[in-house]
């Protein structure tokens, strides 16, 4: 069945492949970027079933914008792909207030942006699905990953408690925890490398930097297979509130939640007797 899938990112990486994919399966498509004309012709020029405009996911009124484009067009949207985003990598006292306060605003407000814009859409229909791109970062810290992984974990408190605010309306929601797939995620368009300012990570910043820029277009991830699982989750009645994507990510998960369990349990002698005792009133 052809759904309106509404693509943010889709200039480049996976946002590309989604949108790709989705056309060629026979969806109609809504493919947003800052630069339309390269979005456009990234995704080989003019289609019947292809829109392409203008969304900066900073600014709510490019958001509000795009949504009323892709209904005017379509007349629906029935999924949105909230898969913009980008990375300020680095260890966080080499990190300054305005760069974590700018990844929060791509990885984070963004999102919420596009999705704000949106609801009103897929409310009127009772129909609709939101799936947001997060990562293994948004379950798992990591090294050079503060500000990356504090956006991500954030989208994913987010994400599971809008499924609560949405499901009455026969909305669906998917977070997508992708592990290291090869979506330019890491070329300097998408990264902002720190600047060594102290002396003390001075060393081990070069050293990252030039391990994960040695890393970018190695990974292991294939993002026309993740692109393609996308679209077949898209496809589901009952779509999973959660989709970890990537034998890497699939492990790293499974020893967060062991680690979680044994975390719990060992703070069961201490922090299972905190309720109040009525015996001492």
């Amino acid at each position: 069945m052809s759904k309106v899938i509404f693509v943010t990112g889709a200039g480049r990486g996976l946002g590309t492949d989604i949108a790709r994919q989705a056309l060629k399966a026979g969806h109609r498509v809504v493919a947003t970027g800052r630069r339309p004309e390269e979005v456009e012709k990234t995704l080989g020029g003019p289609q019947d079933n292809l829109l392409v405009t203008k969304l900066d996911i900073t600014s709510p009124d490019d958001a509000q914008a795009a949504a009323q484009a892709a209904v005017d067009r379509f007349g629906r949207i029935d999924v949105l792909v909230n898969n913009a985003g980008n990375f300020f990598a680095g260890y966080f006292e080499e990190i300054t207030p305005a760069q974590m306060r700018q990844q929060f605003e791509t990885n984070l407000f963004g999102p919420m942006n596009v999705t704000r814009a949106i609801l009103p859409i897929l409310r009127k229909q009772r129909n609709g699905h939101v799936i947001t791109l997060s990562s293994s970062a948004g379950l798992i810290g990591q090294e050079f990953c503060v500000a990356y992984a504090a956006s991500k974990f954030a989208v994913e408190g987010w994400m599971e408690s809008l499924r609560y605010d949405l499901e009455p309306y026969g909305i669906r929601t998917t977070v997508v925890e992708p592990g290291f797939f090869r979506t330019e995620l890491l070329v300097d368009a998408s990264t902002t490398w720190p600047e060594p300012t102290i002396d003390d990570y001075a060393e081990r910043t070069s050293a990252t930097i030039a391990a994960w820029k040695s890393m970018n277009g190695q990974q292991p991830g294939d993002p026309s297979k993740l692109a393609q699982a996308l679209l077949t989750i898209a496809d589901q009645a009952t779509p999973p509130l959660r989709f970890v994507a990537g034998a890497d990510a699939i492990e790293g998960v499974r020893a967060k939640a062991q680690e979680l369990l044994a975390q719990a349990e060992a703070s069961r002698e201490l922090g299972g007797n905190l309720a109040h005792d009525d015996s001492n009133g």
